[in-house]
């Protein structure tokens, strides 16, 4: 069976069996359930992954820049991908706030009696540019810093290209270096179907299917607007740009958008998504491993439709109106802050904070929507991971970098086995 068909059975399995479980959550057995098998198998692959995304940005880049032979071609692919990235995010928040202005989920809904959040302080404009420069590159790489990584390696790339041949013999190291990453992805990758039921399990028995009832509307508008944003805009970019068929495209992605869903983590989800755009697309890897690890920290399209469709849901129910210049300032705010949202869980609702305070509306009405926020991050987490894939089949394909294969590989460790395309 197909990698991606092993995921996506395991997903379901891992539904039903949450289901069954929510019923006995309480039980001894139950317990013991979750605390010695469903929590260490999924936090294992989790660890695994992350484990593997600050080495993978950082060598993925640095050969990625210095593959591409000059400060020029670096200079134009990065003002092309950002400049697609942008335009994607801010139609994406747009695309929000029409379907939450049209829809109004916020209407009729009964605030609880008491609700409560305790705001993290967003950085000011002024900090996340100052922030995106490492005093201390190891450090960053200790912490995760993704910006970090990604300017520093960038930087170091672009020394390597100057230096010429006398960087050979370090470049040729740092690509081995960069191979084997992508090997012990391989191995970690045959986890993944266990770990996705075991992630969905847990989940759905903790949040059971209960506490998607009350928000069940807000809940279905993002997941409605970002199948809708996928159906128009990816297909538009990937057929026009990228020129695939758009249904090729999704099933060539699914095994990344798949494991995105579940993790709820774009930087999780990086090595899969590199993997992906290498052998199901053909992308060259100089294009892919400069774009990729650049949009799991800058293009956060699902992300961006969350905040708008949130920003409107929220002053709904409030009662507060918002005028035609509020909505342009969430659209600005929200595209912004998907640049320093950070690829993990939840990151979205710390910006989803200075969104809201942007038009005025009171940050701890987030404690309405914090309930099932996990729910609504595996999908706009997948729009996410999906986004950076066709935003660099276009680019890919514009820079002549793409030989799109006939066949699908599978990413397993060992085997290769491959479906007529």
């Amino acid at each position: 069976m197909r990698l991606v068909n092993r995921i996506l059975l395991g997903l379901v399995v891992g539904v039903l069996v949450g289901l069954v479980l929510n019923g006995v959550a309480q039980a001894g057995w139950v317990k013991g359930l979750d605390a010695y098998v469903l929590n260490p198998l999924g936090q294992i692959f989790l660890r695994l992954i992350k484990m593997l995304v600050a080495p993978l940005v950082l060598l993925s880049l640095i050969v990625g820049t210095a593959g591409m032979g000059n400060a020029r071609k670096v200079g134009r692919v990065g003002a092309k991908i950002i400049a697609i990235y942008m335009i994607t995010t801010a139609l994406a928040v747009i695309l929000g706030l029409v379907l939450a202005g049209v829809l109004a989920p916020g209407r009729g809904y009964q605030v609880p009696a008491s609700f409560t959040f305790e705001p993290k302080p967003a950085p000011s404009v002024v900090d996340t540019l100052l922030n995106v420069i490492p005093t201390n590159p190891f450090e960053a790489l200790m912490k995760g810093e993704m910006l970090q990584i990604i300017v520093f390696a960038i930087l170091f790339g672009l020394a390597l290209t100057a230096l010429g041949e006398r960087a050979k013999g370090l470049l040729q190291l740092l690509e081995v270096a960069n191979e084997a990453v992508m090997k012990l992805i391989m191995w970690v990758m045959e986890l993944a179907p266990y770990a996705v039921f075991a992630l969905m399990a847990r989940m759905v028995m903790a949040q059971g299917a209960g506490v998607l009832l009350p928000l069940g509307k807000y809940i279905v508008i993002v997941y409605v607007g970002c199948v809708l944003h996928a159906a128009w805009l990816y297909s538009l970019i990937v057929g026009w740009l990228g020129r695939i068929s758009p249904i090729e495209f999704f099933k060539r992605a699914a095994p990344a958008m798949v494991v995105a869903f579940t993790t709820a983590s774009s930087n999780a989800t990086l090595p899969v998504t590199m993997q992906v755009s290498e052998r199901n697309f053909g992308i060259r890897r100089e294009i892919g491993s400069f774009t990729l690890p650049l949009g799991a920290t800058v293009n956060m399209d699902g992300t961006a439709l969350y905040q708008g469709v949130s920003a409107l849901f929220l002053a709904q129910i409030l009662g507060i109106p918002l005028t035609v210049s509020q909505m342009a300032i969430i659209v600005l705010s929200a595209t912004l802050a998907s640049i320093g949202t950070a690829g993990v869980p939840g990151a979205g609702v710390i910006m989803l904070a200075m969104v809201l305070q942007s038009v005025g509306i009171p940050v701890e009405a987030i404690g309405i929507i914090i309930g099932v926020d996990r729910v609504v991050d595996m999908v706009r987490t997948m729009m996410n991971v999906t986004g950076d894939l066709a935003c660099t089949t276009a680019v890919a394909r514009s820079e002549g970098a793409m030989e799109f294969p006939a066949t699908i590989e599978v990413t397993t460790a060992g085997a290769r086995q491959a479906v007529a395309g």
